[in-house]
Order: C-alpha cells, then sequence, then structure tokens
C-alpha cells in the first residue's frame, strides 16, 4: 500500500474545532437549503443526507472547515468562503479536503503544500484536526489529503 505522504514535510498550521452536533441540526431544520448551500458543498450534502443520521456528519464537516480555517489563522471570511474546504472520503475512508480556488490560492500564498484533516463524532459532539503541511522539495500547491 502506498500512502503519499511528503517525507521530511514541515508543519506550517494546525487547527481543531469542536461543535455540538444538535446545533447543525437545528440550524439546517431552521434555514434549510439556504444555510446548506452557504456552508456545504453539494457533494458534502449529498454524502451527509446518505447517512441514516446525517446531522453528525454535517458537524464533523463543519469543524473541519473550521479547523482548516484555524491552521490557515484566517478564519471564514476574506481569505476563505465555508465552501472553499470540502470534506470527502478516499479509496481508504479517510477524509479528504478539497480546496476550492479560493483555497487552493492561500495555500499558494503561504507555501502550503497539503491539508490533513481528522474527524470525529458521537451523537452530541463532533471535531476536527487540520494540519498545513509544506513540502521541502517545494511539490505543488492544492494537494489535499
Amino acid at each position: 500500500m502506498s500512502i503519499e505522504v511528503p517525507e521530511g514535510g514541515l508543519v506550517i498550521g494546525v487547527g481543531t474545532d469542536i461543535i455540538e452536533v444538535d446545533r447543525i441540526q437545528r440550524a439546517i431544520e431552521r434555514h434549510g437549503d439556504r444555510f446548506l448551500a452557504r456552508i456545504y458543498t453539494e457533494e458534502e450534502q449529498k454524502y451527509c443526507f446518505s447517512m441514516k443520521h446525517p446531522y453528525p456528519h454535517f458537524a464533523a464537516r463543519f469543524a473541519a472547515k473550521e479547523a482548516v480555517s484555524k491552521a490557515f489563522t484566517t478564519g471564514i471570511g476574506r481569505y476563505l468562503k465555508w465552501t472553499s474546504v470540502s470534506v470527502r472520503k478516499g479509496g481508504r475512508e479517510q477524509p479528504l479536503v478539497r480546496m476550492d480556488k479560493m483555497g487552493t490560492e492561500l495555500m499558494r500564498a503561504i507555501n502550503a503544500s497539503h491539508v490533513f484533516v481528522s474527524l470525529s463524532h458521537t451523537r452530541n459532539h463532533a471535531n476536527a484536526v487540520s494540519v498545513l503541511l509544506r513540502d521541502p522539495e517545494g511539490a505543488d500547491s492544492g494537494n489535499s489529503r
């Protein structure tokens, strides 16, 4: 099995977030499609709604977006939108981050080559940890994990 982690990479940012699942559930129930479209990509919505209990999955992705924005030290706003960060499943069922154009430009601006994220959730809480990595060999930015 081949795992693509740059050897000797340099950690340039770490972020974490935790959120109550019922907070996200209430926001979705109260604001519906408007909230969903503002926060989640279509791919994320499709994945979460395919789950028997979608709200912990939505909450974990919300936490991931916050964690990534904290790793960049920008927060969500001027340099990064909610939908700039999209979480999907990889070949080993690991969470992978896909950045939009705005996110990719931010990665280039700070010389980041990879975004790693780890998600966890229970019935009540979801959390995420994100790490930004710079490949010391100068690999192209935008490769997210």
